[in-house]
């Protein structure tokens, strides 16, 4: 794999359930770049998606995402791999019972961190780039969708992940608060992390251009307006 490139992939097909959404795609994304995924509702960005945090195994070609051979990858690896990655979904998928600290620190402590002062240091800083520093002791139900949705992006920036994995995350928001997440994204992006984003907002993606890849035809498209 090019030691520029984030996501590398040759030649694969994907399928789901039994039924190939991907064929014969290949793509690459270099270090700290930003890219939409864009595409009907069925067309395989999920999918894509899923293959890239190794949750999907590809039915053939070659993937490499942050350096792990994704279609060989053992299960023993995966939870490496995520250490390298931010994912952030739609629905939000936040303890509903534990504050928004003890979320945050859920996932240090999972991923083996030890000591209160550091893992109190880390959750000031992510709330702190995401604009909810003063949040941290609210349960999930007293923040806004778009609070919610703040909070999962501090969750995938807990390891400094090299790149960010977004499935619709401004799906289910206005678009005043879709844009304000946009923001946060260019600013964590521009601090170096790539970011993959799957989107049907056409309005936000005229709002700030990237380079865009579409799916369709069970292919991978660089599409240009």
């Amino acid at each position: 794999m090019n030691p520029e490139f984030v996501i590398s992939i040759s030649q694969a097909s994907i399928a789901q359930e039994q039924t190939v959404v991907l064929e014969d795609i290949s793509l690459n994304i270099q270090k700290g770049e930003f890219v939409y995924l864009i595409g009907r509702t069925g067309s395989g960005k999920s999918s894509l998606l899923k293959t890239l945090y190794a949750d999907l195994k590809p039915l053939s070609g070659n993937i490499e995402v942050a350096g792990f051979d994704i279609p060989n990858i053992s299960r023993k690896q995966v939870p490496y791999l995520r250490r390298k990655l931010g994912i952030i979904f739609q629905d939000f998928e936040l303890f509903a019972d534990r504050s928004i600290y003890e979320n945050l620190e859920f996932v240090l402590k999972a991923i083996g961190w030890k000591k209160t002062s550091q893992i109190r240091e880390r959750i000031s800083d992510v709330l702190m780039r995401v604009g909810l520093e003063a949040s941290s002791n609210k349960m999930p139900h007293q923040l806004s969708g778009g609070e919610q949705q703040r909070v999962v992006i501090a969750r995938a920036l807990l390891n400094e992940p090299a790149l960010l994995l977004a499935d619709e995350p401004t799906g289910n928001l206005d678009p005043e608060v879709s844009e304000d997440i946009l923001k946060i994204f260019e600013s964590i992006n521009n601090s170096g992390t790539a970011i993959l984003m799957a989107t049907h907002d056409i309005d936000l993606i005229k709002k700030h251009p990237k380079r865009i890849i579409k799916c369709v035809d069970k292919s991978l498209k660089e599409f240009e307006e």
